[in-house]
């Protein structure tokens, strides 16, 4: 039986310096694989560390957790430059939340792609409003791999496209569950504004 030469007896492949990006709508799961793939780097024995925005305390003010509860030890930082400073001597870097960091966050994870780091990214790719959210187009743009996660619309059952809000808020960033925000697909989210604008203007 041929055995790629890249494989080690772990079943984890060696991997050159690489940006892996997973992106997706609020309860996709991207928290998740984040920790499943970070979790078999460690068991493959390689240096890990995972770094999350600092801002993101809603289930833990370390660790990175999913909405499922799993949970990896990680780093919490304020500026992406921090990631530079922590990462020397890691083989496999996590960054979840990738939407809230400023943009040189894309300079960064080129940086340790190109020291031979295995960068794995997970993150909002639009805001509640559809539109894409901070450095993650650009994330996209760069990465060599992008996987695309998605949630179930609660409305219809189709998969979802958006994290609509059912707060009444501008800001763009507010952190928040099920409470604030819920998974809708494209038509459902037209139609779930087009109500919202039609209840405004009656209460205008």
């Amino acid at each position: 039986m041929h055995l790629d030469m890249t494989e080690n007896l772990t079943g984890e492949a060696h991997r050159h310096g690489r940006i892996e990006v997973v992106c997706g709508s609020m309860f996709s799961g991207k928290t998740e694989e984040l920790i499943r793939r970070m979790r078999r780097a460690k068991f493959a024995r390689q240096k890990v560390e995972i770094f999350k925005p600092a801002i993101d305390v809603r289930y833990s003010e370390e660790d990175v957790v999913s909405h499922d509860q799993k949970h990896i030890q990680s780093t919490p930082i304020d500026s992406s430059a921090s990631i530079l400073l922590l990462a020397s001597d890691i083989d496999v870097v996590g960054i979840d939340e990738a939407q809230f960091f400023d943009m040189g966050i894309v300079d960064v994870c080129n940086e340790l792609a190109n020291r031979g780091v295995r960068v794995i990214v997970a993150g909002l790719d639009m805001d509640f409003k559809g539109v894409p959210f901070g450095p993650m187009p650009a994330l996209c743009a760069i990465a060599d791999d992008v996987t695309k996660v998605h949630a179930i619309c609660v409305k219809c059952g189709n998969l979802a496209y958006v994290s609509h809000r059912k707060v009444d808020s501008d800001q763009r960033v507010l952190l928040g569950e099920t409470t604030e925000y819920e998974p809708l697909c494209r038509e459902c989210y037209q139609k779930a504004i087009k109500d919202e604008n039609e209840r405004k203007d009656n209460n205008a």
